[in-house]
């Protein structure tokens, strides 16, 4: 154990929610080695993945207490002032506008958000950042201080609490023996930019088409002429939009909305993502914690999980804090974290793979009970106001 590596905090994973908990940490006076498998320059200069990321009012006020937000470009923030979500054929929409607020929330592009994140915890005192290495093995040991990882190049480290960051498909869960639901869908999301003749307006739409779902999102551009297309198909399908010419996958993106934009051009890659959903049992023991898309990964259809990330992160540091002298790893204080987060996260998870079912079922009577949904949420004040709540809130 001598030549062991010692830190009060090994933080797996420097997504956005391994970033944001190790900046949540600044000033703790606690030691956190941050371990990423990829390369530090792929962290200091991310590549654009084409997701644009829907952040609500409470995310932005976090990047904001965490020095995060001024290092995003301004020209790259696009306001989100009117959501609408469609089903099939039909004319009708259900419709969230901002009401007394400015803005339902912003749109920003993943890879500089993550920038911006490494920006601020590169050369934070107390952290040493070990990227491109990769964990061979961890557990939670009986004695003092319980955490041991060890990584691919052989570099044993010691610390009072593992922090797992490390993707809905984390490695770190796995070895610490945390049982998950997992539900890969079988069908896969297409997203990328492109231009069209007709002016977004910076209103999201979400669409719930027969066997296929798309979502435009606007994207930040002096004309308003660029949206994110996010299409969900079926894997294979999805692989075939991919191969196309930039040219041929205009037009079949066009014929698939149904012309509901025209003049369609593709501007920039093109990128892929295959769908699951998990969940894990649990979200803390004694020794650890479970962060991000590690503790609950969401499907994207209503872009909770990026900022249900970030409230999770938010969450746990303030028990970490709290714990002062105190035992930062004990289960009894991790519990709190885990009772928080679980309240905060199952409501969502549930309700969004329940919606999930509902628009994409091809059956008669779920394809009647869609529409008859959107209406009444539409004729219902105080479910638009809850939803409105969520995001400005």
């Amino acid at each position: 154990m001598s030549d062991d590596l010692m830190f009060d905090i090994a933080v797996v994973g420097a997504g956005p929610a391994g970033l944001a908990f190790t900046r949540s940490l600044t000033g703790s006076g606690l030691s956190v080695a941050l371990i990423e498998g990829q390369p530090e320059a792929a962290l200091r200069d991310p590549g654009f993945d084409g997701r644009e990321i829907a952040l609500t009012h409470h995310s932005i006020r976090l990047l904001k207490s965490l020095g995060a937000w001024d290092r995003v470009p301004a020209g790259e923030i696009s306001d989100l002032r009117e959501a609408r979500v469609l089903d099939g054929g039909s004319a009708f929409a259900l419709t969230f506008g901002a009401e007394g607020a400015d803005r339902l929330g912003v749109l920003i592009p993943n890879h500089l958000i993550r920038r911006a994140l490494f920006e601020i915890v590169e050369g934070q005192a107390g952290v040493s950042l070990m990227a491109g290495r990769k964990v061979a093995n961890c557990a939670v040991e009986p004695a003092a201080p319980r955490g041991r990882v060890v990584l691919d190049d052989g570099a044993t480290i010691r610390a009072k609490l593992i922090v797992a960051a490390d993707s809905r498909f984390s490695g770190v869960r796995n070895q610490l023996g945390v049982g998950v639901e997992m539900n890969r869908l079988g069908r896969s999301m297409m997203v990328c930019r492109m231009r069209h003749d007709q002016a977004h307006g910076h209103v999201a739409t979400e669409w719930f088409d027969h066997g296929q779902t798309v979502a435009l999102l606007p994207v930040a551009d002096a004309e308003e002429r660029v949206s994110s297309v996010v299409l969900t198909l079926a894997a294979p399908a999805i692989a075939g939009l991919m191969s196309l010419t930039p040219e041929a996958f205009a037009v079949e993106i066009e014929r698939r909305m149904q012309r509901r934009l025209t003049g369609l051009e593709l501007v920039g890659t093109r990128h892929a993502y295959p769908l699951a959903t998990t969940w894990s049992r649990r979200f803390a023991g004694e020794g650890f914690a479970l962060i991000g898309d590690a503790a609950v990964g969401m499907h994207p259809v209503t872009a909770h999980g990026f900022n249900l990330g970030l409230r999770g992160q938010e969450t746990l540091a303030k028990v970490v804090r709290s714990a002062r002298v105190g035992d930062i790893g004990s289960g009894r204080l991790l519990a709190r974290y885990e009772r928080e987060h679980r309240l905060a996260s199952w409501p969502l998870y549930r309700g969004t793979n329940a919606l999930v079912r509902l628009f994409t079922e091809e059956t008669a009577p779920a394809r009647l009970a869609r529409g008859v949904a959107l209406r009444a949420g539409q004729a219902t004040a105080p479910f638009k106001a809850v939803v409105r709540k969520m995001l400005t809130a």
